[in-house]
């Protein structure tokens, strides 16, 4: 099935005025009578677009049967025994608490939680479902969700499995029998929805839209657990409405009138501004018109299909690089992983509902896989290159299998329509952490952690180097490419410029510089410094873990010297300093830094041969410091 976007529903319905409004004005039929005076129901004024469902009014008394003026799946029935207006969605009931006709805006909330009064804790059992031919959408900007994850019964801490521990931070509703621990229900905003399978700790999930006014600052404040989140259902959200821009109706509101429908949603005719009604046709003058206007919505219909079809990558087009990109894939056999349809990836990201961050190459959406695994979707920009970075993705990390290499499930290639499906790293990068400007204590790492990073990082590269079957050098080693789960454990991600060679083979063949400018190693852009190998990652590591060193120690951005001096050559020559003075007179973190430095130090070394193997740097940060020697200071200068 086809899944539009609000912009593709929008185009739709434009095409569909345009072919009724070609039956032209001579053969628009009108509403010979059509009742639709405001009605005060609860306090709130009841008008076109608006209509009241219990009115009888018939716009055309013919064989259409009852009909009304206003728009298709408007209709508010007035509860006299509340006396409140309600307005149906799908097959549930929402309680309107206002609605402003000058900008188009409609206020409701869940009718169950709406009677519930002040007091008690509201469950709702179902999502907000708005289906054709009703013109409502949410009004985004005003807007944040609710989760309720019903029946939910988790394992216990020290066993995950089968069903995922309960966060110590969450805390169940408890009203009634609620509290019995088999038919736990929970209920969070959006943000503080910890990462795991929660399919399978409940029975239930639902996604409740509330006013983002209506939201705490705090989601574990006793009082907004007890009492503030009923409110915020309470509270309701908000709906917009467009008005009819084009077709009959259209016109008819242009001219101040009102448009008078059917009960299928079929546009009838138009209700003057001054009461009156257009002359109306006898039934072989609408037989002809039906027909007439069948053919030519046929004919529209066709032609938006195929152009949806075309945009969303569902007809079998091929770009001019998928046929060489195609052969690609099948002479790498089974190398590569799970492939996927696009219509596969906006089903698992919602229709690409969260971003998790933008970059040159596209975005970044998370997902969730059929079997509740939740991964990262990278959806790459359509580019005028042969596609050697997507080939270069899918099928050098496919042969990779290492716990600091982060791991491809899948991808998609469907004509101009690229994507790669990432296992999901709920900590994000180490440039989040270690190298924000706007970095608070919260996210400043330790020493430790920074190490068991540098060291984890290290043993990627060392794998990528040696310990797969084709050699794969990365090209872009640097803080945004590594990714960081849920224990601040480091994969290497983005082989977009990776080069696939030989085991023996020393030197690499590469058209032009590649990688980001402070990490590019010297011989990368000038071969007078030596010649392109797995050395060149070296360095890029080197100048990573040096500008992790940097960042760690905000001392080291507030002194003058250091920030007006290339920083390895001032960190050179304060190495005993620097080390004493960022460990707070700790031994053990002493040595943790000075390892950190000396080995960033050696892997910087202009010349390739001088540079360690990412074997040797294991070896040199697992090892003591009492071997380490710093590398000859000749040879240290700005590569900026």
């Amino acid at each position: 099935m086809l899944s539009l976007s609000h912009h593709d529903r929008g185009l739709l319905l434009l095409l569909l005025a345009a072919a009724v409004a070609s039956r032209g004005d001579d053969d628009t039929y009108a509403v010979s009578t059509c009742r639709s005076r405001p009605y005060l129901c609860g306090g709130v004024n009841i008008s076109y677009p608006f209509y009241l469902a219990s009115d009888d009014a018939k716009a055309v008394p013919d064989h259409d049967g009852e009909s009304y003026c206003g728009y298709p799946g408007l209709a508010v029935i007035c509860d006299g025994a509340n006396n409140k207006p309600v307005l149906k969605l799908g097959d549930d009931n929402y309680t309107v608490s206002g609605i402003d006709y000058a900008n188009l805006i409609v206020s409701l909330a869940d009718a169950d939680a709406a009677g519930a009064g002040n007091g008690g804790c509201p469950v709702v059992d179902h999502n907000v479902t708005i289906t054709p031919p009703v013109r409502l959408s949410l009004i985004l900007h005003s807007v944040d969700y609710l989760f309720f994850f019903v029946g939910c019964s988790f394992g216990p801490e020290a066993e995950p499995a089968p069903k995922p521990p309960k966060p110590p931070t969450i805390k169940p509703i408890t009203c009634g029998d609620m509290d019995k621990p088999a038919s736990m229900t929970l209920v969070l905003p959006r943000g503080e929805v910890p990462p795991g399978d929660w399919s399978s700790a409940c029975r239930q999930i639902f996604e409740v839209p509330v006013l983002k006014s209506s939201m705490p600052p705090d989601a574990q404040d006793p009082v907004w657990r007890k009492d503030g989140y009923g409110k915020a259902l309470r509270a309701g959200f908000q709906l917009g409405w467009d008005r009819s821009s084009g077709g009959p109706c259209g016109q008819c509101e242009q001219s101040r009138g009102k448009c008078g429908y059917n009960r299928a949603g079929e546009f009838l005719g138009c209700l003057c501004a001054d009461g009156g009604s257009c002359r109306h046709h006898n039934k072989r003058t609408r037989t002809y018109i039906v027909a007439s206007t069948s053919s030519l919505l046929f004919l529209c219909l066709v032609v938006l299909t195929f152009f949806l079809a075309c945009k969303h990558g569902l007809l079998p087009i091929k770009s001019k690089d998928e046929p060489r990109i195609e052969s690609f894939l099948q002479k790498n056999g089974n190398i590569h992983p799970k492939r996927y349809t696009y219509a596969d990836v906006k089903r698992m990201t919602k229709s690409f509902v969260v971003k998790l961050g933008q970059g040159g190459f596209g975005a970044v959406y998370k997902g969730n896989l059929h079997d509740g695994r939740q991964v990262a979707v990278k959806m790459l920009k359509d580019t005028k290159g042969d596609g050697e970075e997507f080939m270069n993705e899918v099928v050098s990390i496919s042969r990779t299998s290492h716990v600091n290499v982060v791991t491809l499930l899948g991808f998609c290639l469907q004509g101009s329509k690229r994507a790669l499906i990432y296992e999901y790293m709920p900590n994000g990068s180490l440039e989040r952490y270690a190298f924000n400007s706007n970095m608070n204590s919260g996210n400043l790492l330790s020493w430790e952690k920074l190490f068991d990073i540098a060291i984890g990082t290290a043993r990627g590269l060392e794998y990528l180097h040696r310990g797969c079957n084709t050699r794969i050098v990365h090209f872009d080693i640097k803080p945004h490419n590594i990714l960081l789960d849920q224990d601040f454990c480091p994969k290497i991600s983005d082989f977009g410029l990776a080069k696939l060679c030989l085991n023996k083979e020393s030197a690499i063949s590469i058209a032009g510089a590649r990688g980001t400018i402070g990490y590019i190693a010297p011989e990368v852009y000038s071969k007078q410094f030596g010649l392109v190998s797995s050395k060149s990652d070296v360095y890029s590591y080197g100048m990573m873990v040096l500008e992790m060193v940097g960042a760690r120690d905000k001392n080291t951005s507030e002194n003058s010297e250091s920030s007006s001096q290339y920083f390895p050559q001032w960190i050179y020559e304060h190495l005993d300093d620097y080390c004493i003075s960022a460990s707070e007179i700790d031994g053990e973190t002493t040595e943790l830094v000075r390892k950190m430095i000396v080995v960033g130090l050696w892997c910087i070394q202009v010349i390739p041969t001088d540079r360690p193997t990412m074997t040797r740097v294991v070896e040199m940060l697992e090892g003591s410091t009492s071997n380490l020697e710093l590398p000859p200071k000749v040879l240290l200068s700005s590569q900026a």
